[in-house]
């Protein structure tokens, strides 16, 4: 009941903002306002059930060193795509052929917002934390980075391999962060740093999704593996390699923090003994 509330609220009032970002979408003003709007009142949405629902202060997105968890993500989520995309223009993946234009990525990131702040919520935020309890990190680390890939399926150049490749290098890692970190900030951050690096600088395709303007004009060609294809650069290879090698980096970091749970199953014993 608790799981469904959740997803119930937080996934309505995401749902809400971005059909609020589509209809603006012919204003780059108001795209990146409603967006920024539509991630704040997303943040507020789940704060809101997780108190209602759980009976405590939702610290994960509490605003105690959230300005520099935030800061950190983007940092690094922008530093990772430009190591991609570096990678790939090596490999004669990748060219630039103009500029874009400053507004229209300022739109992008107004979509970006939304997105970001919504999905990280909805998967970290409420599936991650509630399946952790019952199946450990690991368990719930591999079963929400496959629902996270899956989802990208709907979108208008999906592919399988793409969606793999999702599951891998965004799924696990994002997760990875939240468990490193226990709060939702540095996630969020890097989810707008890297789709931002993507669409609103490097002006390539995220996710196969049909926008793919910013502030250059990118063109991406080869073979899928290196460039990703129409899916955009997420389904090349060097992403998936850039997102497990962060992805082994944080869950190293929360081992040693002790951030680690095991599931319910491997809890039981230990439990007991203490019992007696």
């Amino acid at each position: 009941m608790r799981l469904l509330k959740q997803l119930g609220t937080v996934g309505g009032v995401a749902v809400v903002g971005r059909v609020a970002v589509g209809l603006v979408g012919g204003s780059w003003l108001l795209q990146l306002l409603v967006g920024a709007v539509a991630a704040v009142l997303t943040l507020l949405a789940y704060a809101w059930v997780v108190r209602r629902t759980e009976h405590r202060e939702p610290v994960e997105v509490g605003l105690a060193g959230a300005r520099s968890a935030l800061g950190r993500g983007l940092g690094i989520g922008v530093l990772m795509f430009v190591a991609v995309i570096l990678a790939i223009t090596v490999a004669g993946g990748y060219r630039i052929d103009g500029w874009g234009s400053v507004t229209v990525a300022l739109g992008v990131l107004g979509a970006t917002l939304a997105a970001a702040a919504a999905e990280e919520l909805v998967f970290r935020g409420v599936l991650f934390r509630i399946i952790e309890e019952r199946a450990g990190t690991f368990g719930a680390l591999l079963l929400t980075a496959a629902m996270f890939g899956a989802l990208h399926l709907v979108n208008p150049e999906a592919t399988l391999w793409g969606a793999i490749a999702i599951t891998v290098e965004a799924g696990l890692m994002l997760g990875a962060a939240f468990v490193a970190t226990r709060t939702l900030w540095l996630p969020i951050g890097l989810h707008i740093g890297w789709n931002f690096a993507q669409a609103g600088i490097f002006g390539t395709v995220v996710s196969g999704s049909d926008q793919s303007q910013g502030l250059l004009v990118g063109v991406t060609s080869g073979p899928v593996l290196l460039s990703g294809g129409a899916f955009g650069p997420e389904a090349s290879l060097f992403s998936v390699l850039a997102g497990l090698t962060l992805t082994v980096v944080f869950l190293r970091m929360a081992a040693r923090r002790g951030r680690l749970v095991p599931s319910r199953r491997h809890r039981a014993p230990a439990e007991q003994t203490v019992t007696v």
